[in-house]
């Protein structure tokens, strides 16, 4: 009776507030809900579908359907559950909402029809079921429904479902909110799809694969993704030249945004069901991912949670780098190279915010004016322009005091001689080259310092400083909508090889997506 990525139990309960009826039932089971028992005492290897109208919380690794999907009441809820049923138990639990006519009889006639579906158990501590046990009275499962027997209403059932001998170990590892989510819930109530790559190449190296669902450790949160941020870093990953640090997931994607699905031992700060966005490893190119709960930022207010995706990397990497470790100031200028890229629409945005004059570098006048639109006052097209003249025009011969590079090599002694006085370069890419000469005369004279960090391989606790300087300062700008995400397009999972290609063309500005 076991089948691949079967359901062990279907759980159809009232809300989260349901109790058992009577006040000495209740002094009995104490002051926890009926489907806290049930919950805490099926096993942790069984797979659980839940319907009902709130999302249960107290165990990880379940699905859940509402009970009133868009178009349906209790019937369409059953309903919706029914096509995840493979080898089941379905277990009934009365509570403040009775199931009884006719979504109990929808389900009868579904288990009559499909035996191999499984059998009913039934919780009933006060008698409450007896009129909704009638509805399963049929002469397929008269032998399947057990007569009140003794012990909790959570023992019960586990009781009853031993005697039946069906049990499946597999996990479920998804929310499904509505009856469209459910083919991808039955795929993964024993796996997920995320981005792969065998081998290191070009964009097609990307492949879209099965994989096992992550489960949090202690300290951790699983997200269900809604959608993941593309990177640079994603195209060195997938080329070989930059793989995750030890102990990272081996899927690219460095930030995501999404629902919590899970929690990992000692998580208090965060529920199931918080919408949020994160700071990954890696890992982000899937369906879920698991991370440090220190890591994970709420959607900001007036941010959809597809476009929080594209806030975590570029965010972090900018406060981290412009702020905390450049230390800009007001009144002082910084220069972004690649101005309209993820990085930069951030960078010219907060600089903005702090009193900070802007300039940028692009190569194309639509990507200048997108610049110049979000706050940039300097404005240098490199295809056709020397940006260390451009800079000390504007700054009359002073120059830029912080100089954010994506291109390294090829840069170097221009972004110094760009420098003013106790000017700061930080470089944080490398796509103009690793190697190159460096004149420390220059550097000297002008007291000047050249910083080169990362974001991804930097200890869990200095992420987790970054992440809270971010919320502080950073948060309440986007919810004041001074500042915002600036999202170019959105592919599909499947597509993140086409994805990459646009990122390497450098036709965007902004971030671009992609959605499980």
């Amino acid at each position: 009776m076991t089948g691949s990525g079967g359901v062990t139990a279907v759980v159809l309960c009232g809300g989260a507030s349901s109790r058992f009826g009577s006040d000495k039932t209740r002094a009995r089971l104490g002051d926890a809900t009926v489907l806290d028992h049930l919950l805490d005492a099926l096993p942790r290897d069984w797979a659980v579908v839940c319907v009902g109208p709130q999302r249960p919380t107290r165990r990880a690794g379940l699905a859940w359907v509402r009970e009133e999907p868009p178009g349906g009441g209790p019937v369409a809820g059953i309903a919706a559950a029914l096509p995840l049923l493979d080898t089941a138990v379905t277990v009934l639990v009365a509570g403040d909402m009775p199931y009884a006519g006719r979504p109990a009889a929808a389900l009868a006639r579904h288990l009559g029809e499909h035996p191999a579906h499984g059998a009913v158990a039934a919780a009933d501590a006060d008698g409450r079921l007896q009129p909704l046990l009638a509805a399963f009275r049929t002469e397929a499962l008269r032998s399947a429904v057990p007569a009140r027997p003794a012990g909790t209403p959570a023992r019960q059932l586990l009781d009853a479902a031993t005697a039946f001998g069906i049990r499946v170990p597999t996990d479920a590892s998804t929310d499904v909110d509505t009856p469209p989510d459910l083919e991808r819930a039955r795929h993964r109530l024993g796996g997920m799809k995320a981005v792969t790559i065998p081998e290191p190449g070009d964009a097609d190296a990307l492949v879209v694969a099965d994989v096992p669902t992550p489960e949090p450790r202690a300290g951790e949160v699983r997200i269900q993704v809604a959608a993941a941020g593309v990177n640079r870093a994603d195209v060195m990953q997938r080329k070989g030249f930059y793989p995750p640090p030890p102990g990272g997931s081996d899927y690219p994607g460095l930030e995501v945004s999404g629902t919590v699905d899970a929690l990992g031992p000692g998580v208090d700060a965060w529920s199931v069901g918080d919408e949020v966005c994160a700071l990954l490893v890696g890992g982000g190119y899937a369906e879920a991912v698991c991370v440090p709960a220190a890591q994970v930022l709420p959607v900001p207010r007036g941010v959809s949670l597809e476009d929080a995706a594209g806030l975590p990397e570029v965010v972090c990497t900018v406060w981290s780098n412009v702020f905390m470790t450049a230390n800009l100031l007001p009144g002082q200028t910084l220069l972004v190279h690649g101005g309209s890229s993820g990085i930069g629409t951030m960078a010219i945005q907060l600089a903005r915010e702090v009193g900070a004059r802007v300039a940028v570098t692009a190569g194309s006048a639509e990507k200048l004016q997108a610049c110049l639109e979000l706050g940039a006052e300097i404005l240098v097209n490199y295809r056709e322009q020397d940006f260390v003249e451009e800079v000390r025009r504007a700054t009359d011969g002073a120059g830029a005091d912080v100089i954010l590079d994506v291109v390294g090599a090829k840069y170097l002694a221009r972004n110094v001689e760009a420098l003013a006085v106790n000017g700061r370069l930080v470089v944080i890419g490398l796509q103009g080259g690793t190697t190159a000469e460096l004149d420390l005369n220059t550097l000297l004279r002008k007291r000047a310092a050249v910083i080169a960090t990362s974001l991804r391989a930097r200890p869990e606790a200095e992420k987790a400083t970054i992440v809270a300087a971010v919320r502080e300062h950073v948060w309440p700008l986007l919810e004041d909508g001074r500042v915002r995400p600036v999202i170019q397009s959105r592919h599909p999972l499947a597509d993140a090889g086409a994805a990459h290609r646009e990122l390497e063309a450098s036709g965007h500005v902004g971030k671009i997506l992609l959605l499980p």
